[in-house]
């Protein structure tokens, strides 16, 4: 199956630098998986910075308050284009600071 992601970024806040930064770890991560879809970063206006996977909005740094760690939108993504893959240890969950 063809898989794509869309990064739409906002131009005024020069966030082209971070859009071209997660396009770059997804393809790393994601390469069999873009190779026939791939990814497409879109500029924007208005401090927009939203991850679409297969047309579904899995990040909004509006929505979901702010930028992504890139372990969060890696897991985003996967979930999308390769569900039940392992993301090793991306998949490893963070000790809550209050257990520790």
């Amino acid at each position: 199956m063809t898989h794509n992601v869309t990064i739409r970024y906002c131009t005024q806040c020069g966030w082209m630098m971070r859009a071209a930064w997660a396009a770059q770890e997804l393809l790393t991560t994601f390469q069999d998986e873009l190779a026939d879809g791939g990814i497409t970063i879109i500029p924007g206006t208005g401090g927009i910075f939203e991850v679409h996977a297969d047309g579904e909005r899995v990040w909004s740094r509006v929505d979901d308050g702010g930028f992504p760690e890139i372990t969060e939108l890696k897991r985003r993504v996967r979930d999308h284009v390769a569900p039940g893959r392992s993301l090793g240890h991306t998949d490893r969950i963070k000790p809550d600071p209050g257990d520790i």
